[in-house]
Formats: structure tokens, sequence, C-alpha cells
């Protein structure tokens, strides 16, 4: 092997590497995990060629003193459900209080759902 081969066959290794690198932190590394809890705004199964499970919940709160404008405020936390029975629960809880658990990912793949935020089991329905 010439050396000008194997500084070709080094950087191209090295290039596939950090690519490799970059799209496990990106698509499959778990950045966060949490439960949240909120009104289910709705839970619909959607997509042209991947169907999955999108949904909105509302989380409402009181406005600390700090911020300029005091009063109630809400959140909204958008979410991707990839477990079947975790979706066929939300399908029937929908304008109900529910608790959900969900992994964060920094990045979205078409299967997974819309969502970085992936509901991976529901706590609890009120």
């Amino acid at each position: 092997m010439s050396g000008k081969t194997k500084i070709i066959t080094i950087i191209s290794s090295i290039v596939v590497i950090a690519l490799a690198v970059f799209i496990f932190f990106r698509f499959f590394f778990v950045y966060s995990t949490g439960v949240n809890a909120g009104d289910l705004n709705y839970f619909q199964e959607e997509g042209l060629i991947f169907k999955t499970y999108e949904g909105k919940m509302i989380q409402s709160g009181f406005r600390s003193s700090g911020k300029t404008t005091e009063g109630l405020h809400s959140n909204e936390l958008k979410f991707s459900v990839t477990d079947k029975a975790v979706a066929d629960k939300l399908m029937r809880a929908s304008g109900r209080r529910v608790e959900l658990r969900w992994k964060r990912y920094m990045g979205t793949l078409p299967w997974r759902g819309n969502s970085q935020y992936v509901a991976t089991e529901v706590l609890s329905i009120e």
C-alpha cells in the first residue's frame, strides 16, 4: 500500500467514524427524560408514508412575579408516541388530564414521529 493510499484510507475512516458518532448523538442518544402533566388537547395518527402518533398537551400554571406579565399562562408539549399500547391509552383520553413519561432526542426521524419528545408511558389519566 502506497503512502497516498494509506492517507486516503485513514482520512476516510475518520470521516466515517465521525459521521457515525454524529448520527448516533443527533438521532439515537436520549438527551433528557422527564414527566409532564396536563390536559390532552389532541392525539392522532398521521403521515403519508410513515404513520406516526402525534399529540399535544396543554400545561397551565401561574407566571411568577419576576416576569413582565403576571397571571395565568399555558405551555404546550407536542409529543410523538412509538408504542401502540401507549397510543391506544391516549386515543381514549382526549380532553382529560394525563401524566406522561417521555424521552427527548436531539433530532427527529420520520418513523419515530414529528417531535423530539417521545412519550414512553402513561402514568395516570384523570
